[in-house]
């Protein structure tokens, strides 16, 4: 009996040091990982365009670009993103098209809701009305990348006379459950723990592991473009507003409502997209009565990040034929 005592107080004592050590590790990783916000004036500095402009939404500063001239082109990029995915569409189709680009609630310099804390689709709709008004724009071609696409969907259905044309890029708007695995960052964010942990604490490589399971080429993702990600998110009220965006309570968009949309529509995807399946594409181009679909080969998530070239074209056609 005294030799099993001393075996289990050995037992005890090793745990104990092993459970020291532990705390060790994670207070390590966790010191090398958290964070403070960047200030708001530092990133303006840095990832501001010359011919950016701030307009007031809802009590926000909601930053956006207005470039070029012709017909307008609005533009809305996706979850973690900001108004630079569009960099180069925007480079190359300022000579025919008057483009505009904005950083969504949430994200880039915009930030977050203040009004009115709310991430649902049917809020955002709202709040693009209330930025096109604001701006002075009244009928304009619509495009969107995932979040953003399926913004723009919603947007389309509600406003239909705003809309002259819409174009999909890896748009959400069906049920996640069909479109594989749920991405490591949003699994983060919807547990309890972890997201209380991812205010402060964020990995940049967390974005790095994001970004490569967006591009369908991992090796494009260079340290300049994790960089603006990163230090984008770290905007204050960001990661709160990530963590509230993916964990809103979202009341059901019916995907059969794309039926009434009537608009020409230009469906782009990336067969090795691992956010939002390429089988989602062929949904869209079922329910849409009036579409043209387009996949690109070896191409991931963000097809106007990945091939700027080929998707340019393939938009200029569409919207000047």
């Amino acid at each position: 009996m005294v030799g099993s005592s001393k075996v289990q107080w050995v037992d005890m004592k090793w745990l104990k040091y092993f459970l020291l050590l532990l705390l060790l590790f994670l207070g390590i990783i966790i010191g090398f990982n958290y964070h403070a916000d960047i200030p708001l004036e530092t990133l303006k500095e840095k990832y501001a365009y010359p011919d950016s402009r701030f307009v007031k939404i809802e009590e926000m500063e909601v930053h956006y670009r207005k470039t070029g001239s012709g017909p307008n082109l609005v533009l809305l990029h996706g979850t973690g993103a900001s108004l630079h995915t569009w960099e180069e569409w925007t480079k190359e189709l300022q000579d025919s098209f008057t483009i505009i680009s904005l950083d969504l609630p949430a994200f880039g310099l915009t930030g977050p809701f203040i009004k009115d804390v709310d991430y649902g689709i049917r809020h955002y709709a709202s709040f693009l009305d209330g930025f096109v008004k604001a701006i002075g724009v009244d009928r304009f071609f619509l495009a969107g990348n995932s979040l953003g696409g399926l913004i723009a969907w919603k947007y389309t259905l509600d406003y239909p006379a705003k809309v002259k044309k819409l174009i999909l890029l890896d748009a959400g708007g069906f049920p996640r459950d069909t479109t594989g695995k749920t991405p490591l960052a949003f699994s983060l964010a919807q547990n309890k723990i972890t997201a209380a942990i991812l205010k402060k604490v964020t990995p940049t490589a967390l974005f790095k592991k994001s970004l490569s399971e967006v591009y369908g080429d991992p090796a494009k993702v260079n340290d300049e473009l994790l960089q603006r990600y990163f230090e984008l998110f770290l905007r204050p009220g960001n990661r709160q507003a990530y963590v509230d965006r993916i964990n809103q309570k979202e009341t059901v968009i019916d995907p059969q409502n794309l039926t009434q949309i009537t608009q020409p529509c230009l469906i782009l995807w990336g067969d090795m997209d691992r956010w939002i399946a390429v089988q989602n594409a062929h949904k869209f181009a079922a329910l849409l009565p009036n579409d043209t679909l387009i996949i690109y080969p070896g191409v991931g998530h963000v097809p106007m990040e990945e091939i700027p070239q080929q998707t340019v074209a393939d938009v200029r056609f569409f919207l000047q034929e």
